[in-house]
């Protein structure tokens, strides 16, 4: 069965404000990273977003997956089990409803391990996921979070 190690990361200046998020894929010797920049957006949509992000990129169903996130807000929804109850009571008062729905589609199609990892701590591959999250951030090629947006209006 086909290993596959990801990791990622999200990154928002200022909370809400400009934000990205970062995805390094491993898999044997292959080696993708995936990067965007949102013009207004939080830090925990980017961690959320990177995750789901990452799952769609893969070609092929039911693979091995570990996910290696820094996010307690990621990691402890999903390995809790609290995104499964959020989703039986239709997300009532919880947040970032739009992306746990597009979790919830593609987490079912492969085989999903999440670890947490502390950030800033010299892990390397989690260390490329924030330079990416950071300067996806930073680019002039900002995209549009619709989710978020459309939620302040």
């Amino acid at each position: 069965m086909t290993k596959v190690i990801i990791y990622t990361d999200g990154a928002a200046q200022g909370n809400p404000g400009r934000g990205g998020f970062g995805v390094v894929m491993m898999s044997g010797s292959k080696r993708k990273e995936i990067s965007q920049g949102f013009r207004l957006t939080t830090n925990n949509r980017m961690e959320l977003l990177s995750v789901i992000v990452a799952l769609e990129a893969l070609k092929q169903p039911q693979l091995d997956v570990n996910i290696f996130s820094d996010s307690k807000y990621v990691v402890d929804s999903v390995s809790k089990g609290w995104v499964f109850g959020w989703s039986k009571k239709n997300f009532h008062n919880k947040k970032n409803v739009d992306l746990w729905k597009r979790f919830l589609l593609v987490y079912p199609t492969q085989k999903v391990k999440f670890h947490w990892v502390k950030g800033h701590a010299a892990n390397v591959e989690n260390e490329r996921c924030d330079e990416l999250a950071v300067a996806a951030a930073q680019s002039h090629h900002l995209s549009i979070d619709e989710g978020y947006e459309k939620s302040q209006e």
